[in-house]
C-alpha cells in the first residue's frame, strides 16, 4: 500500500511540474506576442491608379508581397504543419487588414475574387453624449 501512495505522490508531483512549465511557457509566448509587437510594413501606392483593375492588381501584389515578408520574418520549418498554418493565417489576415484600411472598391472586389469571400467590413458608429 505504501508503494501506491509514493507512486501517486510522484505522479502528482510530475504532473504539477509539467503543468507549471507549460504555464510559464505560455505566459512568455503571450507576453512576446503583445499588440505592440506585431510586425508591420508600409506599402506605398500613391503612384497606383486605384480606379482601374490593373492598379488594384498592382497594389494587391504589393500588399501580398509585404504580408509575406512580414509574416515570414520568423523562419518556419517546412515540416511543421502548425507553423505553416499559422504563417498562412498571418498572411491572409495581414492582406485582409491592408485591403480594409485602403478601402477602395476595386481592391475590395479583387480581394473577394481571389479569396472567394468578402473582406470583413468595419462598421463605425458615432457616440453622442
Amino acid at each position: 500500500m505504501k508503494a501506491f501512495n509514493t507512486s501517486t505522490h510522484l505522479s502528482t508531483l510530475t504532473t504539477t511540474a509539467i503543468l507549471g512549465a507549460l504555464a510559464l511557457t505560455c505566459s512568455a509566448m503571450c507576453t512576446a506576442a503583445g499588440a505592440g509587437d506585431v510586425p508591420q510594413a508600409v506599402v506605398k501606392f500613391a503612384d497606383v491608379n486605384m480606379s482601374t483593375q490593373q492598379g488594384a492588381a498592382a497594389l494587391y501584389g504589393r500588399i501580398a508581397a509585404a504580408a509575406d515578408k512580414v509574416c515570414n520574418s520568423n523562419a518556419v520549418d517546412g515540416r511543421d504543419l502548425g507553423a505553416k498554418a499559422r504563417l498562412s493565417a498571418c498572411v491572409h489576415h495581414a492582406i485582409a487588414d491592408a485591403v480594409t484600411k485602403v478601402g477602395q472598391p476595386q481592391l475590395l472586389a479583387l480581394y473577394s475574387a481571389k479569396n472567394h469571400r468578402p473582406v470583413p467590413i468595419l462598421v463605425a458608429s458615432a457616440q453622442t453624449r
